[in-house]
């Protein structure tokens, strides 16, 4: 586990010990293949290691001695927008590890383009901007509590309201905007995605019946070709404007679309409480 400083790495090393994992926090970038190697060792009696990379050093050097090395390697990369990053560091008044000769801000994108690639090689970046320390903790929690008995790749799907960001941990996002607004409904608009009443009024289309047609048969093929490629995790996103009606009811019918297919997709709302 990789990421920004201040992107939630100790909270996240203490959600995976509370799993059962044993967990090396703060480690330098370094000592990270010679760690694996130990960890793995027939002598070792850990069968759930986890790796918190510490420092701003690029480790995709590593990442990959250590995919080398292993068979079993999942990398995940905390991500933040800069701007949570800023209001994170003047909340604890702590000081950015390279802010010493420049802003803060200037420190951060210094750091985000030094991990750029260990971003580019992680198998799932969380995105914590939005997150607290208790919804970072669940988040790893479902991905990881019963990862050692599901060997597939594991889908997520999301619902976001584009105006507020469009999420930064996902892979394929889908624009809901195209279908009818419940928002302009005065009966509709306190109802969310989850509401039955909601459900019919943006599924109950032909429009939205074609693209669901259209939607399933693609996933249908894109799915088993991520498998294929030993992707571990695959993130399935759908917005609209606020991110409480249309992609709500439209990410609930998916996940349940593609779990009668055989597959066991989490279904999450990002922006549901707005």
């Amino acid at each position: 586990m990789t990421g920004l400083s201040g992107a939630g790495r100790s909270v996240a090393a203490g959600a995976l010990e509370d799993l059962g994992w044993f967990v090396i926090d703060n480690l330098p970038a370094d000592l990270v293949p010679k760690v694996g190697e130990l960890a793995s060792s027939t002598t070792a009696s850990y069968d759930r290691v986890a790796l918190v990379m510490g420092g701003y050093a690029e480790p995709v050097a590593q990442i990959e001695a250590l995919r080398v090395q292993l068979e079993d390697v999942t990398v995940v990369f905390l991500d933040t927008a800069t701007d949570q990053l800023v209001r994170r560091y003047e909340a604890t008044r702590r000081r950015h590890p390279l802010a010493e000769d420049q802003s803060l801000v200037e420190a951060i994108e210094e750091e985000r383009q030094r991990l750029s690639g260990a971003r580019a090689a992680a198998d799932l970046v969380i995105d914590t901007t939005e997150l607290n320390p208790h919804q970072l903790r669940d988040k790893l929690t479902d991905q990881f509590e019963d990862e050692a008995a599901e060997d597939s790749m594991r889908i997520s799907v999301t619902s976001f309201g584009f105006k507020h960001g469009l999420p930064l941990d996902v892979d394929l996002v889908f624009d809901c905007r195209f279908l009818p607004n419940p928002h302009w409904d005065d009966d509709l608009r306190p109802l969310t995605g989850l509401d039955p009443e909601i459900q019919a009024h943006v599924l109950d289309r032909d429009l939205t019946r074609t693209f669901l047609d259209h939607l399933i048969a693609m996933l249908a093929e894109l799915i088993p070709a991520y498998d294929d490629e030993g992707k571990s995790y695959l993130t399935i996103a759908f917005g609209c404007t606020g991110g409480r009606h249309r992609s709500v009811a439209v990410a609930e019918r998916v996940g349940h679309i593609l779990a009668e297919r055989g597959w066991r997709p989490r279904v999450g709302h990002r922006d549901i409480n707005r």
